[in-house]
């Protein structure tokens, strides 16, 4: 099944907003927007949900810190114990190091990995990349991508929005 992608170039990043605003109330889904700056407010215009990252953060953390500390109690108390001049098998003061160390670590592979599978990535092709005027995208305008069933109409819906070019790209998966 091929999918067919309507692209529109802008100028301003206002009249990018703007048309982003007007094709999300009209019901466009998958709108994906590109400039070569970040754009404020394009979050709020676009629909973002909050990110879950924080929450992957915060669950690799919590769970670095618990093997960390299970870990040190297994070893200390079960598995080897050792009792020094009576001294705890178990103190806590002493597992604080290995247990914040292992929460940073694993925290850290819950925002790296966790990111990179809510962004879909690695994607290195996008069917709008075949667009040659999309280049411009990078440098010094704007543009914005929806997939359509019907790209003779949503050419004409980018015409009266103000898009000084428009490209259609068929995407063969």
């Amino acid at each position: 099944m091929s999918h067919v992608y309507v692209l529109g170039q802008f100028s301003t990043a206002d009249a990018l907003l703007e048309a982003t605003r007007v094709l999300r109330e009209r019901g466009r889904e998958s709108l994906e927007t590109y400039s070569p700056y970040p754009v404020h407010g394009m979050e709020e215009t676009l629909g973002t949900p909050k990110s879950r990252v924080p929450f992957l953060v915060l669950g690799g953390g919590l769970t670095g810190v618990t093997v960390g500390f299970l870990m040190q109690w297994f070893c200390n108390a079960i598995d080897y114990p050792i009792n020094v001049g009576g001294r705890p098998l178990v103190s806590l003061p002493a597992m604080v190091p290995i247990c914040f160390e292992l929460g940073i670590l694993l925290g850290a592979f819950g925002a790296f990995f966790g990111l990179m599978m809510l962004l879909g990535l690695p994607r290195l092709h996008h069917p709008v990349f075949d667009a040659d005027a999309f280049r411009s995208a990078s440098v010094d305008h704007f543009w914005i991508s929806f997939r359509t069933d019907d790209a003779e109409k949503a050419q004409a819906e980018l015409s009266t929005l103000g898009a000084s070019e428009i490209s259609v790209v068929e995407d063969r998966e």
